[in-house]
């Protein structure tokens, strides 16, 4: 029986911090070529690329807003240029909204649906194609429970990842006899930015509502997505695979 085709670069969005870093670091370990994406940051990017190249990693950092199909198009050029078009892409970037639908504003709605679901949409189509050439792939979407769940004062957010999760349930099936598996990762609560609004009292409170008794830590999260990307999860496709803690069954 053939093996599956070797792995060598792992493109990872908004991978400049949180989930997104803790993942580059990941692949790092494993001595892929990393690429950071970041749309701001440039400082924060860097530093999470010298810490992959620590790990024995080559990494290359790109600028794009993921929102622009121009920009998504130019750094797919560039790296097919490099000769590093990905054959893992982690889709991360992504941005959350904390308030209640009658005071969400048109603008504000369409940054989140633009940015988690549209973003995710054109780094996909931007890059899957060289995957199903070579008949080997691996795209993880980093979803949310509440694109589950859905949460009370998150609309937007929740409708946003409830998308990611049709996409990746329907991407699959079509790429499914190409060799490329599509699957993602939805995480309940965890240490990152996204719950900076939340004062000490309300992390203690939120992390007694978890089952296990505290939030993740975005390690965590990068471990279920590194092994959705191995060879030997090759079966495994389609899904959405919560990592929360038991909060939610």
């Amino acid at each position: 029986m053939s093996r599956p085709a070797p792995v060598g670069t792992v493109l990872v969005t908004g991978g400049s911090r949180g989930i997104g870093a803790a993942v580059a670091e990941r692949f790092a370990a494993d001595g892929l070529t990393v690429v950071i994406h970041y749309r701001e940051g440039r400082d924060a990017a860097e530093a999470t690329a010298a810490r992959c190249r620590e790990l024995g990693a080559t990494t290359l950092t790109v600028a794009a807003d993921i929102r622009s199909a121009a920009e998504i198009t130019h750094m797919r050029d560039m790296l097919d240029r490099a000769g590093k078009l990905p054959d893992i892409l982690v889709n991360n970037a992504g941005i959350a909204h904390y308030g209640m639908l009658a005071d969400l504003s048109e603008a504000e709605w369409d940054e989140v649906m633009d940015t988690n679901l549209k973003g995710l949409f054109l780094c996909t189509q931007a890059f899957m194609g060289a995957m199903v050439s070579r008949k080997y792939g691996r795209i993880v979407n980093v979803s949310s429970l509440w694109g589950i769940a859905g949460a009370s004062c998150e609309v937007a957010y929740s409708a946003a990842k409830g998308g990611v999760n049709a996409f990746t349930k329907a991407l699959a099936l079509e790429l499914a006899p190409s060799g490329v598996t599509v699957n993602a990762v939805a995480p309940g609560a965890v240490d990152t930015r996204m719950l900076a609004p939340l004062d000490a009292d309300e992390r203690g409170s939120l992390a007694r509502d978890i089952p296990v008794g505290r939030i993740a830590r975005p390690d965590e999260i990068a471990s279920l997505v590194h092994y959705l990307a191995q060879p030997e999860a090759g079966y495994i496709t389609g899904q959405i695979i919560s990592p929360n803690g038991g909060w939610h069954t």
